[in-house]
């Protein structure tokens, strides 16, 4: 018999994470509730959990903060944010630390509960079945381990947040193919909002960052304008090869014929449409 899955809840204000602690037992989740990041730093290295629900105003070490700690730790636990300001900025601030969902306090528990189990799909293997074998994918001088769901270069390893995983696992299973920001977002269980569609151009903006030699000029994610995003594999010239001279945007002849035919006409016209 599978085992429940484990979740932090992380909540200064007591009559809070208690009412969340009891809706989400009801509902056949383990719960652990503290007051405090010390306290959830602390737990982390004795009792991993499967997921955090995490305030982002916690006294002392914000909840922001511990999550900044431990994404640059390596750990990428899912971690779902809540917002006593529900505000636009602290949204976006919230993904980029590496946050995988954010939702506004008061929140509904039968919404949280909902999130929760939408991170958890993308996030986890379900308990007793294996991880899928899947072989890595080259970009550029990067390999994405999809088992691990890392990026790898050299001896540096990047643990990428569920929703950096969930549209670049999208993308490069789709070569040369243009997938709209809607369908990425979907893929990666964000809410269905107008706000969250900014979720997926934070997520490629910091994909950006990690794997082009030059961000501002994306060589293998491409921006499809008006429409969404496409990934433009290595290749076999490219493989091993030194990084593409600066400025280049030239893309391989027979994956660019590819891209002409299955994207709108010009699209990968000029540098200033693959800016996020």
């Amino acid at each position: 018999m599978n085992q429940p899955y484990h979740v932090y809840v992380v909540d200064a204000e007591r009559p809070s994470r208690e009412a969340l602690r009891s809706y989400l037992e009801s509902h056949g989740l383990r719960v652990t509730t503290m007051d405090g990041a010390a306290d959830l730093l602390r737990r982390m290295h004795r009792a991993r959990p499967d997921l955090i629900v995490l305030d982002m105003a916690l006294p002392g070490t914000s909840g922001l903060q511990a999550c900044q700690k431990l994404r640059a730790e390596g750990d990428r636990v899912p971690v779902i944010f809540l917002s006593a300001r529900d505000e636009e900025v602290d949204r976006v601030l919230g993904l980029e630390i590496g946050g995988d969902d954010v939702l506004g306090k008061p929140c509904s528990p039968r919404e949280l509960l909902a999130r929760v189990h939408a991170v958890l799909r993308r996030a986890l293997v379900p308990p007793g079945l294996p991880m899928l074998a899947m072989s890595p994918v080259t970009i550029g001088r990067h390999e994405f381990d999809r088992a691990t769901r890392c990026l790898r270069c050299g001896e540096r390893l990047h643990v990428l947040s569920t929703v950096e995983y969930a549209v670049l696992a999208e993308l490069v299973s789709n070569p040369g193919v243009a997938i709209s920001r809607e369908r990425l977002l979907a893929a990666s269980h964000s809410r269905a909002e107008g706000l969250m569609l900014r979720a997926v151009d934070v997520a490629v903006m910091r994909l950006r960052k990690r794997v082009e030699p030059v961000p501002a000029q994306p060589r293998f994610i491409q921006t499809i304008r008006g429409h969404g995003y496409m990934f433009v594999p290595t290749s076999g010239a490219e493989h091993g090869a030194e990084e593409p001279v600066r400025g280049a945007r030239s893309l391989p002849g027979p994956l660019a014929q590819r891209s002409r035919r299955g994207m709108p006409t010009g699209a990968l016209a000029s540098p200033s449409m693959n800016t996020v």
